[in-house]
């Protein structure tokens, strides 16, 4: 295996506890200055002061000028099996129309339509876009064709990019079953899940006003983990409603949304081992109110933040503009914000080979054009990313 030397770091975030002596005001960042790591092969060999990088000679060394690195972004929320276009539907709401979670059925008939190349191409596009950004883990949902073939046919999409791939068969009740929300469910959480169960890791459901109330998500999710799948649920992203506390009932690893989360919702989850993954885009997009992620953090809820790409509600694969966002309307700080879009997202993704760059972890990084992490908030929409390193490998960035 290749051994290679990053040098030049002025600052390292590796969310490593053994480095939080190193920086107080980084928190749980674990923020070294004049850094360097050591890659072997698809592993972090070694992260640290420069001052103490192994005398060991490496393979290759380059030197970074004097950048700040951080893990790769870690993004567990995404919907990208889907064809079509959504963006006059936008225009609209820009307008002053309010959103609904109606619009997604107007995706499905393009997602139905679109051919296995199609589709799988559209997942390629949207997963390189988001590495580019610096995105080296993503998850990815079914959810847009709502039938036991096209949902089949999207998590084969989702598995030529990601081994995060969730079945959400239960995003809305179709048209073709309107008027029959228990029929729909019987065939979600029977054939569907059947012929989908094999190609995903994870079930969901959209449970919430205008998709799935909290007995059918139950029904749904509980004969996903009979399946063999984990539990993760759209919750509280329209109105209150107890697909919060559904999650934590059955260990679900994420709750996703909970813009609307109750106290009761709070307390639940800061007692749960459930992350709260904030999704910043989608209320962005709509005008809606974001989460108060202040609130969350005071309780002791682990918090996530994602892109949540989709056509409708959130057409964007980029985690630096979110944690822009996040830290300019959510109430989180830069720290905060980086936390939950790296080690936060591998939490609710159940990893922990990711989202940090301690001894032994992927060695998936990101090389800022510029000195601080800060920056990612600091100098909104401005392409900071030099280049992305994903296991080891050198896969995005800026032409030398």
């Amino acid at each position: 295996m290749t051994v290679t030397a990053l040098t030049g770091i002025s600052q390292l975030v590796t969310n490593d506890p053994a480095h939080d002596h190193a920086e107080a005001a980084s928190g749980p960042l674990g923020v070294v200055r004049d850094a360097a790591v050591v890659l072997d092969g698809d592993r972090v060999l070694w992260s640290g002061p420069a001052a103490n990088l192994p005398s060991s000679t490496a393979d290759v060394v380059v030197d970074l000028g004097g950048r700040a690195v951080v893990p790769g972004f870690v993004d567990s929320h995404n919907h990208l099996a889907f064809a079509g276009d959504r963006s006059d539907e936008f225009a609209a709401r820009m307008a002053g129309e309010s959103y609904s979670a109606g619009g997604i059925r107007s995706t499905v008939a393009h997602t139905r339509a679109a051919s296995d190349a199609d589709l799988a191409g559209s997942v390629r596009r949207l997963a390189d876009e988001a590495l580019r950004q610096g995105t080296t883990t993503i998850e990815s949902k079914s959810g847009y064709g709502l039938s036991v073939d096209d949902e089949r046919r999207s998590l084969e999409a989702i598995g030529t990019v990601t081994r995060e791939g969730t079945f959400l068969g239960a995003h809305v009740v179709p048209a073709d079953h309107a008027g029959r929300a228990d029929e729909y469910v019987a065939l979600v959480a029977g054939e569907m899940l059947d012929a989908c169960a094999p190609l995903a890791k994870w079930i969901d459901v959209f449970c919430d006003v205008g998709a799935f109330d909290v007995d059918q998500s139950r029904e749904i999710l509980t004969a996903g983990i009979a399946a063999g799948l984990l539990p993760r649920i759209h919750a509280g992203q329209l109105a209150p409603g107890g697909g919060i506390q559904l999650a934590v009932e059955l260990g679900a690893a994420s709750a996703d949304h909970v813009t609307h989360a109750t106290d009761d919702d709070v307390e639940a989850l800061a007692g749960s081992t459930t992350v709260a993954t904030l999704l910043p885009g989608a209320e962005f997009s709509t005008r809606a109110v974001y989460p108060d992620a202040r609130r969350l953090l005071a309780a002791g809820v682990t918090v996530a933040l994602a892109a949540d790409c989709n056509p409708g509600s959130s057409y964007t694969t980029s985690l630096p503009f979110c944690i822009a966002v996040a830290v300019r309307d959510m109430g989180m700080t830069p720290a905060e914000a980086l936390w939950s879009a790296t080690a936060g997202g591998a939490a609710a993704l159940r990893r922990t080979d990711v989202g940090h760059l301690a001894v032994g972890a992927a060695a998936d990084l990101v090389v800022l054009d510029a000195p601080s992490f800060v920056h990612l908030a600091y100098r909104p929409g401005v392409p900071l990313v030099e280049a992305v390193w994903r296991g080891g490998v050198r896969v995005a960035g800026r032409a030398s």
